[in-house]
């Protein structure tokens, strides 16, 4: 119930659908009650003739209430038919009809307005996850698989709407239904009413024994869904080296194993939740068969009771099975939504560590020098960086090169505070990032990474990534210093090309190229390039070199190096080991010294 109340507070905007559903809700309850028990005036017409009120009945008080209501519509029905008894019987029909129609309307209108609120609710819930997402760190999605956070977004959140909502659909309009119906049966019958709360007990302990292992099934279920999607994720990814060393079916088994244990939790599931529906209306026809047996005794032995009044009553009771067994089912529902709901509120709810300070500065512009101060930083257990000093003036390059795992991608991760670091501070013109605002700070700051990251979209969007305002002559303009004009005039629509999903309508260097123009555009005072030539041919290379030394010009630059070629001309190489500086100083000096640096030019292969 406590994850319930924490999804209803997205229903908040959309109380006034809300309201306006329990208000049509309360009309069809009630003529829901008032059609059934409509139904004795034409049965009296039918089966008693004999018994028309002649005289308009006096109203004596509440006691009287229901012999009152019944002889004013027989007084009424004789008034208008008079000798014609079909008039009479044309009428109680219309009457019928009415309210049938009426009740149906009221439905129909509680059911529009519901839609607007359960929708509603499922979009800002689904906004609200993407806001998180976008918004929660890096290291929160290497913990989580792709899929996993997929299947959270789609189907636990579609869960959420077929479970919980439609709660608020019965909240109201089932139990009212109860309520007035058997308030109507009170008045045909109280020993009768009273005879079938005996039975009421006795199946809500039954239903609720079926569902207390719902919600731990229904988790089941929803954690191979995320399995199962991560699975398909990877292999899309992947499936060029999938077919390369020809592991389908290793892929396809790890598949079919998740699916297999899918059809097993979702077999059990749906097994346990459909004996809620046949369960309910058996006991329901159980209680019908006792109200039969104990009314029939009633009209036929005691003649305490007439027989339209006992034939509108076992309407009546038939029309309390539906609301009960809808909240049944419900209570299933609730369950079962209570799964995907703390799988949802795991994310909603997840804390970003990386925060901003509450009076953070908005940094607008990068005056002197940027300065790592006794840096420690570990990703898991084991420390990446330990005190790690390095300082970045304005307008330098300073290029980082060493080993895999020497920590150097971690020094631009740590830069643009994708984490934040353990011990030590970084500093920007002398203020701690961490009392900068994330925005600003980045906005400080153009990445280009050894993977070409692209969207799905055109050339022109994605250049202006990062200024959304740009104009077309801007755009050219960056594309032509990134090397890139010439190509993009050459694709089918130009600019205007949607390049595909991950730009994969483009080679390698093109790709490279337009990270680069993307990052020329929004024209920061401070580069960081990571490994950017490191997966490029020869030629592709030597363009995307040069694009990078056009970029760099006038701006500081922080190069973490893949090849000799990037790095020569740098103010400072910085080389590294397990998180440390070994050496520092410019291509000449260090290669004088005839230590790391040299041996690594040597060898010609600085990996990252």
């Amino acid at each position: 119930m406590n994850y319930f109340k924490k999804i209803l507070q997205f229903a908040v905007p959309y109380r006034r659908y809300g309201f306006l559903n329990i208000f049509f809700n309360i009309l069809y309850a009630l003529f829901s009650a008032l059609s059934f028990a409509a139904l004795i005036p034409m049965l009296d017409v039918l089966f008693k003739p004999e018994q028309k009120v002649l005289e308009e009945p006096i109203y004596t008080g509440l006691g009287n209430a229901k012999n009152y209501l019944q002889d004013y519509i027989n007084y009424q029905v004789t008034a208008y038919s008079g000798d014609d008894e079909m008039k009479g019987l044309v009428l109680v029909i219309g009457l019928v009809l009415i309210l049938f129609l009426l009740k149906n309307a009221f439905n129909y209108l509680a059911m529009y307005f519901i839609t607007f609120l359960r929708n509603g609710v499922l979009k800002d819930i689904r906004n609200k996850m993407y806001q998180k997402i976008v918004d929660l760190p890096i290291s929160f999605f290497s913990e989580k698989r792709k899929g996993d956070v997929i299947a959270r977004i789609t189907s636990d959140v579609l869960e959420i709407q077929h479970s919980f909502l439609s709660v608020l659909e019965l909240i109201v309009r089932e139990p009212l239904t109860i309520l007035f119906t058997i308030l109507i049966m009170f008045g045909i019958s109280t020993k009768l009413t009273i005879f079938v709360f005996v039975f009421i007990p006795i199946a809500g302990m039954i239903i609720s024994r079926i569902g207390k292992s719902l919600k731990r099934k229904s988790d089941k279920v929803q954690r191979e869904q995320g399995e199962f999607l991560s699975i398909v994720e990877e292999t899309l990814g992947g499936l060029r080296v999938i077919k390369a060393f020809t592991s389908e079916n290793k892929f396809f088994n790890t598949f079919k194993e998740s699916t297999n244990r899918f059809f097993k939790f979702s077999n059990s599931l749906l097994n346990r939740q459909n004996l809620a529906s046949p369960t309910g209306e058996f006991l329901g026809i159980l209680v019908i068969g006792v109200l039969l047996w104990f009314g029939g005794r009633m009209v036929l032995i005691e003649k305490t009771l007439d027989a339209s009044s006992f034939i509108a009553y076992m309407g009546l009771a038939y029309n309390i099975l539906t609301p009960a067994k809808a909240i049944s089912k419900a209570s299933y529902g609730v369950r079962k939504g209570n799964a995907a709901a703390e799988r949802v509120l795991e994310i909603l709810e997840s804390e970003n560590p990386i925060k901003d300070p509450a009076q953070g500065l908005a940094k607008t512009d990068f005056t002197t020098d940027i300065v790592f101060k006794n840096v420690s930083f570990k990703y898991e257990e084991d420390y990446v960086l330990k005190d790690f000093n390095l300082s970045l003036k304005k307008g330098q390059t300073v290029a980082l090169v060493g080993q895999s795992g020497s920590g150097k991608s971690t020094v631009a991760n740590l830069v643009s505070r994708f984490y934040d670091v353990n011990d030590g501070s970084i500093l920007i013109d002398g203020t701690d990032i961490k009392n900068v605002t994330k925005a600003s700070l980045r906005g400080l700051m153009g990445l280009v990474t050894q993977d070409s990251i692209l969207f799905n979209d055109t050339v022109r969007n994605n250049i202006a990534l990062g200024k959304a305002d740009a104009t077309e002559e801007e755009i050219i303009e960056a594309a032509k210093v990134a090397n890139a004009h010439d190509f993009i005039s050459e694709l089918p629509e130009g600019y205007d090309t949607n390049i595909g999903d991950g730009g994969n309508k483009l080679s390698g260097g093109q790709k490279q190229r337009l990270s680069i123009a993307r990052a020329v555009l929004k024209n920061p005072p401070i580069m960081v390039l990571d490994e950017a030539t490191s997966a490029l041919d020869i030629e592709s290379e030597r363009l995307v070199q040069d694009a990078l030394e056009k970029m760099m010009q006038n701006r500081t630059s922080l190069v973490i190096a893949h090849r000799l070629s990037t790095i020569q001309n740098a103010d400072s190489i910085v080389v590294m080991n397990k998180g440390k500086i070994v050496e520092q100083g410019t291509h000449e000096e260090l290669m004088k010294s005839q230590q790391g640096y040299k041996k690594l030019v040597e060898m010609q292969s600085f990996a990252g």
